[in-house]
């Protein structure tokens, strides 16, 4: 028996009620005379300790609660793609148009647009059994993206009606006889958030998310299902990074969640993205992506939402079979907001003011990533990679946020300042950075790219290492003083550094790069310092195999178009041609 409650203290975002008979924990309330939203997280005899995601300014005792009966869910259907919500799943894009710039407290609209009509195709027919899982039909939703319509959890049963037509994702279009009766299916569903959709199989990850990122793609990749941070302080690129990633990630669908961020972030999204084309199709990025923005001046209680809202949005297009990676940007903004919550509930703190729950909260979060057989009759397969960035004050990544994430993701890619200040983009220093997804990676780009992949990356890595390692050296008596060999090392590491490894974001011609063609430039670079190591042995004198005009075609290489990858064998064949004049000339 459900009961309305009534406000007895207001603590910020925190508001504890009386008399909510019947609600339990992760229930929905509409809170005060604005019907404000609000999430029962501790109940406490007769007290409901309530978060509510809009501004409580204003609230006040003996103000009404009124239970809802239900979880915090979403809606999932035809209308997703291209959308941008806020943290509940609010349109943002249709509150802007019907009231203006500011979202009024206690506003609410459907997520999903209740007039438009969308053509139904059904893939089953009468007389067949439906479990859980199973697609029975699908809209064009996109130019890209065909939607799926899902039977969902609880319907099992013969189909008794279903049919093509064009309607609104409210209208039935199909019927199943279950044993607790009829169920009637429209086009959309309703998904709680804090619970993992279940799946048949959980899979290895065994295909790289190609992110056209050099030092990504070849030295720190991440799969397809797999899970990655990006932590680094201010100003080092982190969010530049998520962009990236959203652009020209080989995944289906694009989920990316601004929690907690600057505004004028999102809007770089919001105009870029329309404008961008992706590069598979030509199409416009907007035309794969959903978009959910909690920027920093929005509640703090709905940072949390956000994250939840833009994970079960994600498994939802994964169960449909497709690859999806979702954006979170930024984690540490959550685990703010948690610490904010958790004082005013009046927990013990753990390490820095962090709940102690903070390790769990973030891993129920990463590990709903995967790569996975899907609900229903056929097999069916899709993935959830989870890329989420990670801003540790002061770049200390020791802080509890960081090290609860380290602890459930399998890529690290930290991000350096003093290489974001020597203007290296993306400024993830290759030395700190890790990925557990290596052997992976290389097995399948050896099969598919080029035999030699893996012991080219081995090799540039190898000497990165030992430029690390010589440095000090160098500080201390100059590079003059060392050996060729040493000096032909820090020049090679240089060309790694600053012809592979650096990425112009804006040039149309450099900011994505095909693994084809990473390790056509990667291996230009391994293949001059093997000769030149020879030509060293063979007594030639280093001054001269540095001063071969190739090198200056090999700091260029890098703005050869994916269409001409032919002009790396003239490249080649010239660097060749040119070292064997230093070797006859000797």
């Amino acid at each position: 028996m459900f009961t309305d409650g009534t406000i007895i203290k207001v603590s910020g975002p925190l508001v504890v009620a009386k008399g909510l008979s019947g609600t339990r924990i992760y229930d929905m309330v509409r809170v005060g005379r604005c019907k404000l939203f609000g999430e029962v997280v501790e109940i406490r005899g007769d007290e409901y300790f309530i978060q509510v995601y809009e501004e409580t300014e204003g609230l006040g005792p003996c103000e009404p609660v009124h239970p809802t009966h239900s979880a915090f869910n979403v809606e999932l259907g035809p209308g997703l793609i291209g959308a941008i919500y806020d943290g509940i799943q609010r349109p943002l894009d249709v509150i802007n148009r019907l009231h203006g710039d500011y979202i009024m407290r206690g506003i609410e609209h459907p997520p999903l647009d209740r007039k438009k009509r969308w053509h139904f195709y059904p893939l089953k027919h009468i007389g067949e059994e439906i479990v859980p899982g199973d697609v029975i039909g699908y809209v064009q939703e996109s130019k890209l993206v065909r939607h799926k319509i899902v039977a969902p959890s609880g319907v099992e049963g013969k189909l008794s009606v279903i049919e093509e037509k064009e309607g609104t994702i409210e209208d039935i279009v199909a019927v199943v006889e279950t044993e607790r009766g009829a169920k009637e299916l429209a086009m959309f569903q309703r998904r709680p958030v804090r619970n993992p959709y279940k799946v048949k199989k959980k899979l290895n990850t065994t295909v790289p998310l190609i992110t056209g990122q050099r030092v990504i793609d070849t030295f720190f990749p991440v799969t397809k299902g797999g899970v990655a941070c990006i932590p680094g302080p201010f100003g080092s690129g982190k969010t530049v990074i998520q962009h990236q990633l959203s652009r020209w990630a080989d995944a289906d669908i694009i989920v990316y969640v601004g929690c907690g961020e600057r505004g004028n972030e999102m809007t770089e999204v919001l105009i870029d993205f329309p404008i961008l084309k992706d590069p598979r199709t030509g199409e416009s990025l907007m035309e794969r992506t959903v978009l959910i923005a909690n920027t920093s001046n929005m509640p703090v209680a709905a940072r949390e939402a956000s994250v939840f809202t833009g994970i079960t949005i994600a498994e939802y297009y994964r169960d449909m079979g497709y690859s999806v990676a979702l954006m979170a940007d930024s984690t540490s903004r959550w685990g703010e907001a948690m610490r904010e919550i958790s004082s005013r509930l009046e927990e013990m703190p753990g390490e820095e003011g962090f709940p102690t729950y903070l390790g769990s909260r973030m891993a129920s979060f990463y590990e709903r990533a995967g790569n996975v057989i899907c609900l229903g009759s056929d097999e069916r397969q899709g993935s959830l990679s989870v890329i989420g960035a990670v801003s540790p004050p002061g770049g200390d990544f020791s802080e509890p946020v960081t090290q609860a994430t380290l602890r459930v993701v399998k890529a690290f890619w930290g991000l350096d300042d003093r290489l974001a200040s020597q203007r290296q983009f993306p400024a993830i220093n290759w030395l700190t950075s890790y990925s557990l997804y290596q052997d992976v990676v290389d097995e399948f780009s050896v099969a598919n790219i080029h035999k030699d992949w893996k012991a080219c990356r081995v090799k540039a890595m190898g000497i990165l290492q030992k430029e690390a390692e010589l440095e000090e050296l160098v500080r201390l008596v100059g590079i003059d003083s060392l050996a060729s060999k040493d000096r032909l090392i820090m020049e090679v590491a240089r060309m790694i550094r600053e012809d592979f490894l650096y990425q112009n974001a804006y040039d149309l011609r450099d900011t994505y790069t095909s693994l084809r063609k990473q390790f056509l430039m990667l291996s230009v670079i391994i293949r001059y310092y093997d000769r030149a190591n020879e030509l060293l042995q063979s007594n030639v004198e280093l001054s001269t195999i540095l001063s071969i005009s190739s090198l200056s075609d090999i700091a260029q290489m890098r703005f050869i178009p994916e269409e001409s990858l032919g002009e790396f064998d003239k490249l080649e064949a010239k660097m060749r041609k040119e070292l064997e004049g230093l070797s006859r000339s000797v």
